[in-house]
């Protein structure tokens, strides 16, 4: 009976206890019509009730910034003196050995004439001779090509290739002008998987002078005053003229600090086979303080591999003040430094007497 008696007591007093309570709210919403005015609405909330300031939202909501999407400047963000961009994708598949490359379109085209007519043409350097062509897209300056191409490449020697896009006007007599060209080495590009990366670049105007009598290199210049850095981007040569007629020639660039004639340090791309038009696409950085720059000098040399440890000099360029150089390398130097931070890019010829 005691035992009855207590679950009764304990059950009526759990009943009584944990009744759940509710606040009152001693401020309330008044209710606005629809068609009242943003000033009317904000008098009748009241004091109590906070506004939520812009960017904030109320828990429970969709915050819209989250959800959103990074912009896509790619189309938009044009620098100045612009000749056209081009998007393209690379794949590789590394059981059957080819390179997919996929052309997607091209925007901001620099025609001759007031209509454009473009097409473009895909290298596997260093192999000049063969390419793979798109379609002729008829007059727009911004072509959707959206096309797919093969080369058949091995993976021993995919990182030595280096694609080219050579970007032409067809008019009306049939006749291709170039527009530009991208290049885009391999050797840097990391194939996983079935990835495949959408990839633009800006077209660069073709160097329409004849190569000069030992061939042509180009480079970019910069130099930062704050980090006290020069840097060097060794981009591409053309017109080399090897010491003997191998076809598997092995070509690389050695790029030297000098000061008052004095050596300081050396750096050297890697080695690229059998063409006489090879790319590099490799960055150098060097200390040099602002104080040294009128008495430093930049000399790349252009070296082809011989057997052994031999090595021939196929020609040489040193960039500097005046005391070392005259012309295209000194006015290349003095852009350099007027434009701190900014990439100077030019070509210049080789000579075997500097």
């Amino acid at each position: 009976l005691l035992i009855l008696i207590g679950i009764a007591v304990y059950l009526l007093w759990k009943k009584i206890c944990l009744l759940p309570s509710y606040e009152e709210l001693t401020n309330s919403v008044t209710p606005t019509h629809p068609d009242a005015s943003l000033e009317d609405q904000t008098l009748t909330q009241p004091s109590s009730v906070i506004q939520p300031k812009t960017g904030a939202y109320v828990i429970g909501s969709i915050n819209p910034e989250l959800y959103k999407f990074p912009e896509d400047k790619s189309e938009t963000d044009f620098p100045e003196c612009n000749i056209g961009r081009l998007w393209f994708s690379v794949q590789y598949e590394q059981e059957a050995e080819r390179l997919l490359v996929s052309l997607i379109k091209a925007r901001k085209l620099q025609p001759p004439t007031d209509s454009c007519s473009p097409l473009v043409k895909i290298y596997l350097l260093p192999d000049e001779r063969r390419y793979l062509q798109s379609k002729t897209k008829r007059k727009t300056l911004n072509p959707q090509f959206d096309e797919n191409f093969i080369f058949q490449v091995s993976s021993k020697t995919l990182y030595q290739r280096t694609l080219k896009f050579s970007v032409y006007h067809v008019d009306k007599q049939k006749k291709h002008h170039l527009l530009g060209q991208v290049i885009f080495p391999l050797k840097n590009e990391t194939f996983t998987g079935d990835s495949k990366l959408v990839i633009w670049r800006d077209l660069e105007a073709e160097n329409l002078e004849p190569p000069s009598e030992y061939g042509d290199i180009q480079f970019s210049l910069s130099y930062n005053d704050y980090l006290g850095r020069l840097t060097v981007v060794v981009l591409r040569a053309k017109g080399l003229k090897f010491q003997d007629a191998r076809d598997a020639a092995s070509v690389y660039i050695k790029v030297s600090l000098m000061n008052h004639n004095k050596f300081i340090k050396c750096k050297k791309t890697t080695a690229v086979l059998g063409s006489p038009n090879p790319v590099y696409n490799e960055t150098f950085s060097f200390k040099a303080d602002q104080t040294e720059l009128d008495t430093a000098s930049l000399s790349l040399s252009v070296l082809q591999s011989a057997e052994g440890d031999k090595t021939h000099l196929l020609g040489r360029v040193v960039v500097g003040p005046f005391m070392y150089t005259r012309g295209k390398e000194l006015e290349h130097w003095n852009e350099m430094i007027s434009k701190p931070k900014e990439l100077v890019k030019r070509w210049h010829a080789l000579c075997r007497n500097t």
